[in-house]
């Protein structure tokens, strides 16, 4: 679509919309529409519709899939006698957002599934690195919650490393095209080394800011556990380290980066663990 011309499509109103406009208002969500009007200037806007709605169905059913396990998961872990039985039920609960998240992606390409495998490869060796010499993050050891293991580390931490970026790499991909629009709207443009760094750099900080969420609740609730009940600042700084290595992978590689899930999913867990940090005992 960003390579095509002005072209003219009806708008609902019968009121014409240059491409720039329908591609701002749709967020650039579905490779299909931009090729059904390639080969049709005047495509239907009825139309363009009925091809988006599959995809914005799926999208709301998983955001409340998303908002209805991690609500029920919070109110029964902080509020009924059953949390011993919600603890148990995460790996369940990751899995099923990994597959929405799998589920909602548009143009599921080559890349897509390259990054993923990264990511997997990436956070299952640093971790079995960490588990069995202590020399990444620190001296810690995972509990059975989070179900079978390789050399010490659950299979679903791999899957969790790629969750967590893919939705900061999706959130601060958004954020920066936002920007640019509007420095191009006063002329301006933003020097490529510094969006560079910028993203890599946030990313990076959000990455090792949901886990510092993460940690209280995940010793409370047995997922993991650290020498003396501490965990060490060097966890933190190895989670910078690896997330903005990853971070610079994702801004890299080609692939849709316009999964809404994806941040929708992202939020939702920030706000999971910062309830569950702020009441828990």
């Amino acid at each position: 679509m960003v390579a095509l011309n002005r072209i003219q499509i009806h708008a609902i109103k019968g009121k014409p919309a240059t491409k720039k406009y329908f591609a701002t208002i749709m967020n650039e969500q579905c490779s299909v529409v931009s090729h059904h009007i390639c080969k049709d200037s005047n495509y239907p806007m009825h139309k363009i519709l009925l091809l988006l709605k599959p995809y914005y169905k799926k999208e709301t059913l998983a955001v409340f899939l998303a908002l209805l396990f991690h609500g029920c998961g919070a109110i029964g872990i902080l509020f009924t006698p059953y949390k011993d039985w919600f603890v148990a039920n995460t790996p369940l609960n990751l899995m099923l957002m990994a597959f929405l998240l799998w589920w909602v992606q548009p143009r599921k390409n080559i890349g897509f599934y390259v990054f993923f495998a990264i990511c997997f490869c990436v956070g299952m060796g640093v971790e079995m690195i960490g588990v069995n010499t202590g020399k990444l993050f620190g001296n810690y050891h995972y509990g059975s919650v989070m179900g079978r293991k390789l050399n010490g580390v659950p299979y679903l931490i791999g899957i969790y490393w790629f969750v967590t970026i893919f939705g900061i790499g999706t959130l601060l991909s958004q954020l920066q095209a936002w920007v640019e629009e509007r420095y191009a709207l006063l002329d301006m443009s933003l020097s490529p080394i510094v969006s560079w760094f910028s993203f890599i750099l946030d990313g990076a900080l959000m990455a090792t800011t949901l886990d510092f969420f993460i940690e209280p609740v995940a010793i409370h609730l047995k997922y993991w556990s650290w020498a003396n009940d501490q965990v060490p600042n060097f966890n933190y700084e190895c989670w910078f380290m690896v997330s903005a290595i990853l971070m610079a992978v994702f801004k890299k590689m080609e692939f849709s980066k316009d999964n809404q899930f994806a941040i929708h999913l992202l939020i939702i867990q920030f706000l999971f663990f910062f309830a569950l940090n702020t009441s828990l005992p």
